[in-house]
């Protein structure tokens, strides 16, 4: 039996509200499926499921406030007997057996026969007409309460099922969430000995070929610049182990792949990083694609628990208009953050002469317990050498 427990969602969650179950006892549950929507302080959260298998008890009801951790439903595998003992206050009964359904021996009655495999349907001409104008099957309609299909039968059939009702999402705090923030940020500023690293990079060949490129693109086609940003960011960190992990229980563990937390402003306040995974695997389309869909749910409050547990590091754009630099916090357990400035135009030397040249001040903020500034100067070095040809990211 597998306990599927209240997932922690960041350094800043002890406890999650249930809001809905989205599977009942007895569904088949597979890797990846939503089981449930659980309130936090970042809003309403899509709660997956990691093993493959049956939901077996629901042991949270909707409306409960669960600590981190706590068993909120049990799994079993799909050839293991349903568990024992009484299920918890306000859970669904599990489904009947065929044996508890039927009722006792003396007072069963067998049916009458019945001829199979075929069986005799009156149907009006009309319905019959109707029917093959629509391509429905009268083997698969019921008859009406006469024993006849008739148009009306029809048309029922013809009707799409009625649309499951929309869930809308738990509203959200900003108050809560901007307590949540500070008690993470406080908590990383206090425990982790932070360090600063920053380079200011020319990206004139880049936002040159990014120009270039988008303008052969239809405009749904069109790429963000952060998107070769992270693209390269990601090639530059696959390189540098010690900035992509999690620091826990007094020591490093590295992560096989970059899930890079894009840090995302929230309409009416707040901010949230959601994590995209294995970054390093995607071509600059699918990061588009990837993106664009992650910030939409940013917006709709349509969040998934591993987006928000599942980051090795986090990437945070202040974007244009907005300021040259930034010195963002580690979000514990990760052990870096990467920030960025806005791209603006500025004085540069090349080749011996003075120039204008749009140019970027890149920060990363590493863990000393981990790395130190000559690591990640090493890296912010390979990431702008990794710029400076566009075309081949």
């Amino acid at each position: 039996m597998i306990e599927f427990r209240m997932p922690s969602l960041g350094a800043d969650m002890d406890a999650g509200t249930l809001v809905e179950w989205l599977k009942k006892p007895g569904d088949p549950v597979r890797h990846g499926d939503i089981m449930a929507v659980v309130e936090t302080q970042k809003g309403a959260i899509e709660i997956e499921v990691f093993d493959d298998g049956v939901l077996d008890q629901i042991l949270t009801k909707p409306g409960e406030k669960v600590p981190v951790g706590h068993v909120i439903a049990t799994i079993r595998g799909a050839d293991e007997p349903p568990g024992e003992g009484p299920l918890p206050v306000g859970a669904p009964p599990p489904p009947p057996t065929a044996a508890s359904a039927m009722p006792p021996a003396s007072k069963v009655t067998p049916p009458p026969p019945v001829e199979c495999p075929t069986r005799q349907i009156s149907v009006t001409p009309a319905a019959r007409h109707r029917a093959a104008e629509l391509g429905i099957d009268l083997g698969q309609i019921e008859p009406g309460p006469d024993g006849i299909i008739g148009l009306d039968q029809i048309e029922a059939a013809k009707r799409p099922p009625p649309p499951e009702p929309e869930r809308k999402p738990a509203g959200i705090s900003f108050e809560e969430m901007r307590k949540a923030i500070a008690a993470a940020m406080a908590k990383s500023h206090r425990e982790i000995p932070h360090y600063y690293v920053s380079s200011t990079i020319d990206v004139s060949l880049l936002m040159g070929w990014l120009e270039a490129e988008n303008e052969r693109r239809s405009l749904p086609a069109r790429l963000l610049y952060a998107v070769p940003l992270i693209r390269a960011l990601a090639l530059a960190l696959a390189e540098t182990p010690e900035l992509n992990g999690h620091y826990i229980d007094g020591r490093f563990l590295p992560a096989t792949h970059v899930n890079m937390g894009i840090a995302v402003a929230m309409r009416g306040g707040g901010l949230i990083a959601p994590a995209i995974a294995k970054v390093e695997a995607l071509t600059m389309d699918a990061m588009m694609d990837k993106l664009r869909d992650l910030v939409g749910r940013v917006r709709s409050g349509r969040l998934r628990s591993s987006e928000l547990s599942e980051g090795t590091v986090t990437f945070s754009n202040l974007g244009e208009d907005t300021a040259d630099e930034v010195l963002p916090i580690i979000y514990p357990p990760q052990v870096a953050i990467i920030g960025c400035g806005k791209i603006a135009k500025r004085p540069w030397v090349s080749e011996g002469s003075l120039v204008v040249r749009r140019t970027l001040t890149v920060s990363v903020a590493g863990d000393h317990r981990v790395s130190d500034g000559r690591r990640a100067a090493r890296f912010l070095s390979r990431f702008e050498q990794l710029l400076k040809s566009p075309e081949a990211l």
